[in-house]
């Protein structure tokens, strides 16, 4: 079980604060991963959306940048 009390409230304050599009939660190769869908508009966001989770989680954070079709059929365009 997870061992800070306060877990599940920081967790929620931190959703509720970055509203992900979606959240998943699983076990993977022994470790308890959470993959969080955010839409953001800058770069510059992404400090503010992961430095929690380091500091309160002691976290491993990866920012992956994805796009839907639109997204990509636009960036294609501009070439």
């Amino acid at each position: 079980m997870v061992q800070d009390p306060d877990f599940m409230k920081k967790l929620e304050d931190h959703m509720n604060k970055f509203k992900p599009e979606a959240a998943y939660f699983l076990p993977i190769d022994g470790y308890r991963p959470a993959a969080f869908i955010v839409n953001i508009d800058k770069n510059s966001q992404v400090p503010a959306l992961v430095e929690p989770l380091f500091q309160w989680m002691g976290a491993n954070v990866d920012a992956i940048p994805v796009m839907n079709y639109d997204d990509l059929k636009k960036g294609l365009s501009n070439r």
